[in-house]
C-alpha cells in the first residue's frame, strides 16, 4: 500500500537534512579554523630560525662591518675578520708614527733654538739692526734675506744652503749660507756655529757679510777675538832685554 506524503511533512523532512548538513559543515570549519593558528605558528617558527642563516652573506675581509658576532663565524671568516683588524691596527700605527715624524721634524728645523730657521732668522735680524750694513745694503725696513736661486724656474722657494756635521772630537759644525739684497746693494751671508762636545748651546765662529766692492763686515769672529785677546794679554806683560835677547 502506497504511503502519501504530505507537502507539510517533505518540508520538514528537507529541513532536516538542511540541518544535518550545515552541522557537518560548521564543525568541519571549526576544526580548520582552530587548526590554522597553529600551523603558521610552526611555519613561522622554522622560517624565522632558518633564514638569517640562509640570507646572511660570508664574511670577508672587504665586507665584514663587525654586524654578525665572532661565534657565528666559520674558521675562514674569523681569519679573515682577523686579517682586516690587523690591517686596521697597522694604519693606525702608521699614521701615529708618520704624525710623530712630521712633529718631530718640524720641531727640529723650525721651533727649536738651535734649529737652522731660527739662526737664519736671528741672523737676518742682527743684519737689519746693524748700521754697517744697513749704510752698505739700504734701509733696513727693505732688507730681504733668501736661499739660493735654483734652475727651476717654476720653483719660488729659495732654500737656504746649510750643512750639518761632526768632527772627529765629537764637535758639531753647522754652516749657513743665504742672500741678502736691500734698495743699495747685494750681497751674501756665511755663518760657522760650533757646539762643543758636552755643551749644549753652539758658539760662534765667524759671521759676516761680504758686499762686492766693499770690504768684509764681520758680525762675529772668533778668531779676531781669540787674537786680540792674546794681543792684549802679551802687551800686559814686561819684557826684559839682556844679551842682546828680549825676554818676556
Amino acid at each position: 500500500m502506497m504511503k502519501l506524503v504530505t507537502p507539510a511533512a517533505g518540508l520538514r523532512v528537507a529541513a532536516a537534512a538542511a540541518a544535518s548538513s550545515s552541522s557537518t559543515t560548521t564543525t568541519t570549519t571549526t576544526t580548520t579554523v582552530a587548526l590554522f593558528p597553529a600551523i603558521r605558528r610552526c611555519y613561522a617558527t622554522q622560517n624565522t630560525s632558518s633564514a638569517p642563516e640562509a640570507r646572511r652573506r660570508a664574511v670577508t675581509p672587504f665586507n665584514d662591518d663587525g654586524h654578525v658576532p665572532w661565534t657565528n663565524l666559520s674558521l675562514p671568516e674569523k681569519t679573515a675578520r682577523a686579517a682586516q683588524q690587523s690591517f686596521n691596527f697597522g694604519l693606525v700605527v702608521l699614521g701615529v708614527v708618520m704624525t710623530g715624524g712630521v712633529g718631530y721634524f718640524l720641531y727640529q728645523e723650525v721651533f727649536s733654538p738651535d734649529s737652522k730657521t731660527a739662526y737664519f732668522n736671528r741672523a737676518v735680524d742682527r743684519i737689519k739692526a746693524d748700521r754697517r750694513c744697513i749704510e752698505l745694503l739700504g734701509e733696513s725696513s727693505k732688507i730681504t734675506a733668501f736661499g739660493e736661486e735654483t734652475g727651476n724656474k717654476w720653483r719660488r722657494a729659495r732654500p737656504i744652503a746649510s750643512t750639518d756635521t761632526k768632527d772627529a772630537y765629537g764637535n758639531e759644525h753647522l754652516m749657513i749660507h743665504f742672500n741678502v739684497q736691500g734698495p743699495k746693494a747685494r750681497g751674501a751671508v756665511d755663518m760657522h756655529l760650533v757646539k762643543r762636545a758636552g755643551h749644549s748651546e753652539f758658539e760662534y765662529k765667524y759671521f759676516f757679510l761680504e758686499v762686492p766692492r766693499h770690504p768684509r763686515i764681520y758680525l762675529e769672529n772668533a778668531s779676531a777675538s781669540s787674537s786680540s785677546s792674546s794681543s792684549s794679554k802679551g802687551g800686559d806683560q814686561k819684557s826684559v832685554k839682556l844679551f842682546g835677547i828680549k825676554w818676556t
